[in-house]
C-alpha cells in the first residue's frame, strides 16, 4: 500500500508564492517519477511539472520560469515551489508518484489565487 499526502495549499494574491509539498509512505521505498498535476473547474487534468530520480525535470509551458520542482529521496517526498502565481493557476493540486508502471495519486490540495 501506498499513501501519498498533499499539503501547502490555500488562499493567494496573484504576484504572490505558495510552496507546495507531496510525501509518499507505504510498502514501496523509491519511487522513479514524482509528479504535480492540477485541474481546474471544467477543465482536463494536466500534467504542471515532473521530476524524475535521477533528477531531470519537465514543465508545463504555461509555469515555466515561475515553478520549480524538487524532490527528497530520504524523505520520498516531492516540492512545488510556486512564484508570481496567477489566477489561471487556481486549481486542485494533485501529487502522482509512480514506480514500475504503478502510478499513485493524491487527494489533492487547493490553490487559489485572486486576482
Amino acid at each position: 500500500q501506498v499513501q501519498v499526502v498533499e499539503s501547502g495549499g490555500g488562499l493567494v494574491q496573484a504576484g504572490g508564492s505558495l510552496r507546495l509539498s507531496c510525501a509518499a509512505s507505504g510498502t514501496i521505498l523509491w519511487f522513479n517519477a514524482m509528479g504535480w498535476y492540477r485541474q481546474a473547474p471544467g477543465k482536463q487534468r494536466e500534467l504542471v511539472a515532473v521530476i524524475i530520480s535521477g533528477g531531470s525535470t519537465n514543465y508545463a509551458n504555461s509555469v515555466k520560469g515561475r515553478f520549480t520542482i524538487s524532490r527528497d529521496n530520504a524523505k520520498n517526498t516531492v516540492y512545488l515551489q510556486m512564484n508570481s502565481l496567477k489566477p489561471e493557476d487556481t486549481a486542485v493540486y494533485y501529487c502522482n508518484v509512480g514506480r514500475g508502471g504503478m502510478n499513485y495519486w493524491g487527494k489533492g490540495t487547493l490553490v487559489t489565487v485572486s486576482s
